[in-house]
C-alpha cells in the first residue's frame, strides 16, 4: 500500500542506499520514493495461497518464484516495484539483487491500491518485453483479472468471479481455481 513519496529526487544510487538502511521498503519512479505499508492479513494469506502453488508447480524447473521482498526494476525506466509475486526463468536475472525479466506479476489489490494497480503499473509493467501475465486479485471480493499478452503483443483481460472458475497461468502452465486463491478466506463474491 502506498502514502505520498517520502523523498524527491533520489538517484537509483541513493534509492539501493535508503533500502539497505530501512525497515520499510520502497518503490522506486524516476526519483520519487513510496513506502510501502503493511500488508493486511487477506492480503498475506492470498499471496501465500498463489505462491505456494506457484513454487511447488515450478520446483525442479527453470522458472524462480519469488515474493514481495524482491525487486522488479523496469528497463530502461527508472522504476522499482515491488509486487507481490512474479515469476521468471531469464538466466540475466540470477544472483542480481532486482530482476529485469518477469514473465507473470501478481499484484493483490486492495482499495488503496487499486488506482496505482490498474492504470500505473499496469501501463509501466507491459512495457517489459518478458511479461506474458498481469494479474490482480481483490482482496476485498472474490474477482481475479489477467491482463494476458498474445504472440502480436496486444494485451487482453479476463475477468474471474467465481469460486468454481478455474485460471490457467499460461506462462507457467499452471491452472488453478479461484478457490484455492481464496483458501480459508471468508469474502463475498462481487
Amino acid at each position: 500500500m502506498y502514502t505520498q513519496a517520502q523523498f524527491l529526487n533520489l538517484s537509483v544510487d541513493e534509492y539501493f542506499k535508503l533500502e539497505l538502511e530501512s525497515f520499510t521498503r520502497h518503490e522506486y519512479i524516476a526519483g520519487q520514493v513510496y513506502p510501502i505499508l503493511g500488508e493486511t492479513q487477506v492480503e498475506k494469506m492470498i499471496t501465500e495461497n498463489i505462491f505456494t502453488r506457484l513454487r511447488t508447480h515450478l520446483y525442479g524447473t527453470n522458472f524462480r518464484t519469488f515474493s514481495s521482498n524482491m525487486k522488479v526494476k523496469l528497463e530502461p525506466l527508472d522504476i522499482f516495484y515491488y509486487p507481490e509475486i512474479f515469476v521468471t526463468s531469464n538466466y540475466q536475472d540470477i544472483g542480481k539483487p532486482f530482476k529485469t525479466h518477469p514473465c507473470l506479476i501478481v499484484e493483490v489489490i486492495s482499495s488503496i491500491t487499486e488506482r496505482i494497480d490498474r492504470n500505473e503499473k499496469i501501463f509501466n509493467y507491459q512495457q517489459i518485453d518478458s511479461l506474458q501475465e498481469y494479474i490482480l486479485v481483490s482482496q476485498s471480493h472474490i474477482q481475479v483479472d489477467i491482463y494476458r499478452k498474445d504472440n502480436q503483443n496486444n494485451w487482453f483481460l479476463e475477468v474471474f468471479k467465481s469460486p468454481l472458475d478455474s485460471i490457467e497461468f499460461s506462462s507457467v502452465d499452471l491452472t488453478i481455481l479461484i478457490s484455492e486463491i481464496y483458501e480459508d478466506i471468508e469474502l463475498n463474491p462481487n
